[in-house]
């Protein structure tokens, strides 16, 4: 808006006023009337509800639709809970209301985290386009939490598995799961032109539908060949 009026100004003096004057105009307006321009994105930011401004940059960047409903609904229980405008919000009032959200229930500190990453990357999108002067998440620091290791199934359950399959399908969907190390969600999204059965590879898509390539041993190669034969995907 200042920019517009500036050169408003500078347009109806170009024919009194000379290159040089033009450019000494031009600084004066500049510096004089800046601040009433951050005033008025202050103001907009108070007014408005940057929430959905922020999801529809998300989208952009290429999140999932689940993904930004999390973030929609993590950040604004969070701006209902505090009920003030995002650029007012402190450091202590986002402290406040993640330690009532850790003791109002059994809230994991995994969960803890999430929602203050989540906050961390609101706030800090909001500094990037100059609505606040700095995120009040910069001080809360990541939540501590205990790595918990995962237990593996054993050759002997995987075998179980193998003798309790009573078609070819299930039998290759466990082969490729314990080959290839993918995850379930995964494993539902892979076509069979991801699948190269010659250097025993296939292409997944994971989180964030980051691509990678995957390996498979022989015995899943035969049973998932075999499947496919049998669904009539590939020649038998």
């Amino acid at each position: 808006m200042i920019s517009q009026v500036i050169a408003t100004i500078q347009d109806e003096l170009s024919e009194v006023l000379d290159e040089n004057q033009m450019k000494c105009l031009s600084a004066v307006l500049q510096k004089h009337l800046s601040h009433f321009e951050e005033t008025e994105k202050e103001d907009t930011a108070e007014k408005n509800d940057m929430l959905p401004v922020f999801i529809a940059a998300k989208r952009v960047e290429g999140c999932s639709e689940k993904s930004l409903r999390y973030y929609e609904s993590t950040i604004r229980n969070m701006l209902e809970s505090i009920n003030k405008p995002e650029c007012q919000i402190t450091t202590e009032d986002l402290r406040s209301y993640l330690d009532t959200y850790q003791r109002r229930g059994t809230v994991s500190k995994v969960t803890l985290d999430n929602v203050r990453r989540i906050l961390s990357s609101f706030f800090a999108w909001l500094e990037d386009e100059d609505y606040i002067v700095k995120s009040p998440v910069r001080r809360i620091h990541k939540v501590k939490t205990g790595k918990t290791v995962k237990e593996t199934y054993t050759d002997e359950s995987l075998e179980m598995m193998r003798d309790h399959c009573d078609n070819t399908r299930d039998l290759a969907m466990i082969d490729l799961l314990a080959s290839t190390g993918i995850r379930v969600g995964e494993l539902v999204k892979l076509n069979r032109s991801d699948v190269d059965f010659e250097n025993r590879e296939c292409i997944v898509f994971g989180k964030g539908n980051k691509e990678r390539k995957v390996y498979f041993d022989a015995r899943t190669k035969i049973h998932l060949q075999r499947y496919l034969a049998e669904a009539g995907l590939i020649p038998d």
